[in-house]
């Protein structure tokens, strides 16, 4: 530790002994070279030392659509995940270091081939309708997943399990084949545990989460009040919470701003600067799995053609929409969802870059021919999104391939646009781990499979990759899994952007996780008014 370092760490005492204000805090700490939202950072730290319950919480995010609902299966964008966390528990959970830990479920094991996980339940926990969880009610929960009919996104997790046995307050899952990362599926918002009710799940009476849902408008607005039975200590602090979807960005600035909010995710990149010198405004920012994407239906001609897939992944100028997109908030992607926070992230692999030459040669060998390919876009995608098209549109130009951006309305574009559109822009929150990234993303019938990918070695690599039990042979695995999406998959992948979120002094946190944004969408849980 340096001497600013000690400095600071000197400063965060006098604060949490109430010797300093914030504004003497903050004076102090850029008077030494720490960066102002560094400093608000550090503030935040003293202030977290204390947690307490009370207060309501004003939360604005840049998704939703009024199509939502809250049916597990089907949770589409960060919204529905901070619902869903919001009023039902999971069996694991991600602490903000990414270490996963117990949640409704208090351990797990396995057997030394990985393919028999077994799961021991925490006693007396209570659902928002009175009932006492149950085995019963966790295994029809997972179940709600599994079956030829399900369309639900985590099929394909579900999928490899064979066989689910109760003893007692235990079950026991039997694979197909084995994963050494099982239990960390079992963090996501999709397998949130709910009441069984006539060999199903009553996902609408809610789960056992921190807070119970009062009133709702699918994809504006939803109205909670804490749980008084919630099991968990040291969470679910507000007494209540409001969330709303405010997907234009000026807009959701402007309600942080005037104070109709407490905080934001996807803050305008840039405006960032003007934002972080507003006064009580703490912006807070961290690099994880989000990425951004153009994913084509291979399936769907011209698409299906590996070489003009080819020419689009050499004719965008991934630098340029980093620069002018995110910023600098981010850095370039290369075709596949494995970006650097990842424990398999291969760094080693050329990077597709911008050549019009390259670009122009791969369409020729396409036979493809003087067409125009349409490209569907809106700001619902991402922030920017739109603009990165009309950079994309212009840097193919150079190449002789003509892009026509069409310019699609914000409400529905996830009903109506996504996966229905032979190619769009979107972006994945990505996932703890690289197994339950390609499953969702890319497993051949997968819900989520939005570039229709079906690659026989990519299968079959898959597959192995999620038994391997050496770390050097797994590492190859996914190393190869990395080329073969770059050189022929059908998802362009631009760019990993940092989560950047804004917050005013009345709502305050511990150590965040960037999993994903609003500290890995579990920001009802774990966040607290001052």
């Amino acid at each position: 530790m340096d001497a600013q370092d000690r400095h600071a760490k000197w400063l965060i005492g006098q604060v949490e002994k109430g010797r300093m204000s914030r504004r003497e805090f903050l004076g102090r700490t850029a008077a030494i070279g720490v960066a102002a939202n560094m400093g608000a950072g550090l503030f935040s730290q003293a202030q977290a030392a204390t947690p307490k319950k009370g207060g309501h919480m004003r939360l604005a995010m840049g998704h939703g659509a009024t199509s939502d609902t809250l049916n597990p299966a089907t949770l589409t964008n960060g919204l529905q995940w901070v619902v869903a966390y919001g009023v039902a528990n999971t069996l694991t959970e991600l602490d903000a270091q990414g270490n996963l830990v117990g949640s409704l479920a208090t351990e797990w094991s396995s057997s030394p081939d990985a393919k028999v996980w077994t799961f021991k339940l925490r006693d007396g926990v209570e659902f928002h309708n009175g009932k006492t969880m149950t085995a019963e009610d966790v295994v029809a929960s997972l179940n709600y997943h599994r079956g030829e009919d399900s369309t639900s996104v985590g099929k394909p997790v579900m999928e490899a399990v064979e066989e689910i046995k109760i003893d007692g307050n235990t079950i026991t899952m039997t694979l197909v084949s084995g994963n050494a990362d099982f239990p960390f599926n079992f963090n996501e918002a999709t397998f949130g545990i709910y009441p069984a009710k006539d060999n199903t799940i009553d996902w609408q009476a809610g789960g056992s989460g921190g807070y119970i849902l009062k009133s709702e408008k699918p994809g504006q607005r939803y109205e909670f009040e804490r749980n008084p039975n919630y099991w968990k200590d040291g969470a679910a602090h507000p007494d209540s919470i409001e969330l709303h979807s405010i997907t234009d960005p000026a807009a959701r600035q402007n309600a942080l701003i005037t104070g109709e909010v407490d905080c934001i995710d996807r803050v305008e990149l840039k405006t960032l600067s003007l934002m972080a010198r507003k006064p009580g405004v703490v912006i807070e920012e961290g690099a994880g799995p989000l990425h951004y994407t153009f994913p084509m239906l291979t399936k769907i001609a011209p698409f299906d053609n590996v070489e003009m897939r080819k020419a689009m992944k050499f004719a965008i100028n991934r630098q340029d929409i980093v620069d002018k997109i995110l910023f600098g908030h981010g850095v370039v992607g290369n075709d596949h969802p494995i970006g650097p926070s990842y424990r398999y992230h291969a760094a080693d692999i050329e990077q597709n870059s911008y050549d019009p030459d390259k670009a122009r040669h791969h369409w020729e060998k396409s036979g493809l021919g003087d067409i125009t390919v349409d490209l569907s876009a809106s700001d619902a995608a991402y922030s920017g999104a739109l603009d990165a098209a009309v950079l994309f549109q212009a840097s193919a130009q150079e190449a002789g391939i003509n892009i026509n951006v069409v310019r699609e309305p914000n409400d529905g574009y996830w009903s109506d646009v996504w996966m229905k559109k032979p190619w769009c822009a979107s972006y994945w929150g990505g996932y703890p781990t690289e197994d339950t990234m390609l499953s969702t993303g890319f497993a051949p019938g997968a819900a989520w499979n939005d570039t229709q990918w079906d690659h026989p070695q990519f299968n079959d690599l898959l597959v192995q990759a999620r038994a391997e039990l050496d770390e050097g042979l797994r590492a190859e695995m996914y190393r190869d899994i990395q080329l073969i999406l770059r050189d022929e998959g059908g998802n362009i992948v631009p760019m990993f952007a940092n989560e950047v979120h804004a917050r005013n002094e009345k709502i305050v946190h511990g150590d965040l996780s960037w999993v994903r944004g609003f500290d890995g969408r579990r920001i009802m849980d774990r966040w607290w008014m001052v």
